[in-house]
């Protein structure tokens, strides 16, 4: 790899992409328009997320997550299942990892693969109900999330009624993920505006699995485990609740490698490479 040139895998997990790169033995600190650049979905890549996989000491290896927007953020679900597919794809692990990510440790479970498709259950961080709205739920399943339930999801105008409410003071001065849940016969059918992106993505595991908690808090219900459709595809999300919390809390799913290349990156409208000592 010299200067200009990065080589990458592209995943997507229930439709939530993400370019992923081996960063092992790079030591590749990529700068904000670098991220924006390659995540660009008319001149670079195209993803909604960038990740690094690198050398995690007592881990099998860590993550760090990228928004679409250049910034690194907190966990993102979907992007846990992919890298860990992409972990299984180097060799690094053999079915089972244990990798560390922004959130703390997380485990992941490879329940099946075929050439290139993989099915991925994640344990998520452990976690409570934040506050109770007249109008929704907040808590934080490694990256925050407000749950609305509405009687029609495909009614809501995602794209304006997520971003006022992603920026509702409520929510300090980073924000909230805002996810739209509808209950089915099967489970829930959920629809987010996801933060970093700025707008409705297909799928987001940290998402999922808030809807998923939130409703059962409303419910009542302590243990289970829920089927949640999403615009990308299906989730299942199982945990135990005990009164306010939140444990044992998995998100199951696929996880698919789509395509790997090279990418050149223009040093002087970009930046130069820079890497860790």
């Amino acid at each position: 790899m010299d200067h200009k040139t990065i080589s990458f895998h592209k995943y997507q997990g229930t439709g939530n992409d993400f370019i992923l790169i081996d960063n092992r033995s790079l030591g590749w600190k990529p700068s904000q328009r670098q991220i924006e650049f390659l995540c660009d979905r008319h001149f670079g890549i195209g993803a909604d997320g960038l990740m690094l996989l690198s050398i995690s000491g007592g881990y099998d290896f860590g993550m760090t997550y990228y928004n679409s927007d250049g910034k690194e953020s907190t966990m993102c679900g979907n992007g846990g299942r992919c890298i860990t597919a992409f972990a299984e794809s180097l060799g690094l692990i053999d079915r089972k990892a244990n990798f560390l990510a922004v959130d703390g440790p997380h485990e992941a479970l490879v329940l099946a693969k075929d050439e290139g498709e993989f099915h991925i259950r994640l344990k998520m961080k452990e976690t409570t109900i934040g506050k109770e709205y007249p109008d929704g739920i907040f808590l934080d399943t490694g990256s925050p999330h407000f749950v609305v339930q509405v009687d029609t999801v495909m009614d809501i105008d995602i794209l304006n009624a997520g971003r006022e409410l992603r920026l509702d003071g409520r929510f300090g001065c980073d924000g909230t993920n805002v996810d739209f849940v509808e209950k089915t016969a099967s489970g829930l059918f959920v629809r987010i505006y996801e933060r970093g992106v700025e707008n409705e993505t297909l799928s987001c595991g940290t998402g999922v699995t808030a809807a998923a908690l939130a409703i059962a808090w409303t419910e009542k219900s302590n243990t289970g485990q829920v089927e949640v459709t999403t615009s990308g595809g299906n989730l299942l999300v199982t945990f135990r609740r005990d009164g306010l919390s939140f444990s044992e809390v998995w998100l199951e799913g696929a996880a698919k490698h789509v395509f790997a290349g090279e990418m050149m990156l223009d040093a002087e409208k970009y930046g130069p490479m820079n890497y860790a000592i």
